[in-house]
């Protein structure tokens, strides 16, 4: 019997192929596809909306520096207006982002990961968007380094005492930590990136990436750093919202000088920052097709946050009114009864239904999962909570002790552009970032997809993210 010939001879060159790539995650594809796609014609029909609101009230402010103030619906004795009232619903907005991404993280809540990072560039966006109305509101914006105390020519400190260096350091602070946590969670995301695409995008994500390769040891520093992040920004939820707070408590305005006030803004921070995040969120879960990522499930817990905030806020306006007449200060029973009854009743009573009403239909579990009533529940909430800011501030300020010089202030339409164009800027950044990184965190959601299949949750196929979530936690 004659042997089998032998193979063929090979070059060693033919010998030596290249490892074939293994095919790409579907969560790779998903993610990748919202902002490494070309954008559609509504997301640019958006933002030449949003653009043209920006550029609306970027002129007004202009046309402010050039004129003054007085352009502006200030009259005695009224000179915090809208412009103080959307600063503070904007610092308020940037909460969000922290509690989801530090506490949540801190607690081992899985849930937090596919919503994490677009809370992150929100709080970015906020926090710069609160930023500009402490210039707009001073109205001499060349002057603005004064609030900065460091070594200058006058040899002049700055006023320990004012409120408004309070803000700066509180939210200087609050911004650098909010820059640094969003990058380096960053960091794996856009090595996946760099990976998979060319020119300049390629450029950008490869120096941004800083060289990430996924190693075991770049893991384990990028995991300990974002938990010594988490534990340091922990304390900032609680201290720049109390901090803004206390610009008004240290007053003796009637309805400001309250000890409850730092707890109740911090509460109604998070109240309005996880809306925020809803009404962001639910537009772009739908139009990008992310039913599967971002599910119900993440919606339901975000509602039960918004559910158990608003009876913290609605029992910080009861008690409020209780602290006024149980005192029997006259002018603190005087404020509180014109802030219900008064001028400006409408606002107040919006406030009320909007914050301390309306959020109560989540304690029925089809309202936590119909996605449209979320969406205008949490609508309703971020008008709620800027109106609870001005209620606070317009109504404090309009009716102090002397009635002789009691005031109304009626925003001027200077003012409203401005502020449309705050809500325009903030729009117009979120909607750059939609198409220049990733909005859900790759490597975060595609670990908890690993991790089910470890525990032998992914064996069904149509098991959904949110089931295998739950299976999760009743397992651990």
């Amino acid at each position: 019997m004659t042997p089998p010939p032998p193979p063929p001879a090979e070059s060693v060159a033919a010998m030596i192929r290249p490892t074939p790539l293994l095919a790409d995650s579907q969560t790779n594809r998903d993610v990748m596809a919202v902002f490494m796609g070309r954008p559609g014609l509504g997301w640019l029909l958006l933002l030449g909306l949003c653009a043209a609101g920006l550029v609306t009230g970027a002129l007004t402010w202009i046309l402010q520096i050039y004129l003054g103030l007085g352009i502006a619906g200030y009259s005695h004795p009224i000179f915090w207006g809208v412009y103080i009232v959307t600063f503070v619903f904007w610092v308020g907005i940037a909460h969000a982002g922290t509690l989801i991404s530090a506490i949540l993280l801190l607690f081992r809540a899985k849930w937090r990961n596919a919503i994490n990072r677009s809370a992150e560039a929100m709080t970015i966006f906020a926090v710069f968007t609160a930023q500009l109305f402490l210039g707009i509101h001073v109205g001499r914006i060349w002057k603005a380094y004064f609030i900065l105390p460091y070594p200058n020519q006058r040899a002049l400190w700055v006023n320990f005492k004012s409120p408004l260096l309070w803000d700066t350091f509180a939210i200087s602070t609050y911004t650098l930590i909010s820059l640094i946590f969003l990058y380096v969670g960053l960091v794996p995301d856009l090595a996946i990136a760099r990976d998979r695409t060319t020119g300049w995008r390629k450029v950008l994500y490869g120096t941004l990436a800083l060289g990430w390769r996924g190693t075991s040891r770049q893991w384990k520093a990028h995991t300990r750093t974002v938990l010594h992040l988490s534990g340091l920004a922990t304390p900032l939820v609680l201290s720049v919202h109390s901090v803004v707070s206390w610009d008004f408590a240290v007053a003796i305005v009637p309805g400001w000088h309250a000890t409850i006030f730092a707890p109740y803004f911090v509460a109604g921070a998070i109240f309005s920052g996880f809306a925020m995040v809803l009404t962001v969120m639910i537009p772009v879960r739908r139009i990008f097709g992310l039913e599967h990522i971002i599910t119900d499930y993440h919606f339901e817990n975000m509602t039960r946050f918004l559910l158990l905030t608003s009876v913290i806020v609605g029992y910080a306006y009861g008690i409020e009114y209780f602290i006024a007449w149980y005192s029997g200060v006259e002018a603190e029973q005087t404020s509180f009864w014109l802030r219900a009854f008064g001028p400006y009743w409408i606002s107040a009573w919006i406030m009320i239904i909007f914050n301390g009403v309306v959020p109560h239909i989540f304690w029925f579990k089809r309202a936590r999962t119909h996605v449209p009533t979320i969406f205008v529940v949490a609508t309703l909430i971020n008008i709620g909570m800027w109106f609870e800011r001005y209620v606070i501030i317009i109504t404090g300020l309009s009716r102090e002790y002397n009635p002789a010089v009691w005031g109304h202030y009626t925003p001027s339409t200077a003012e409203l552009l401005i502020v449309i164009g705050s809500f325009s800027f903030f729009s117009t950044a979120f909607l750059l970032f939609l198409k220049l990184f990733p909005v859900i965190p790759i490597s975060e959601v595609k670990e908890l997809e690993i991790h089910a299949r470890s525990h032998g949750h992914g064996a069904a196929a149509d098991e959904s993210e949110g089931q295998r979530l739950r299976r999760m936690q009743e397992a651990h």
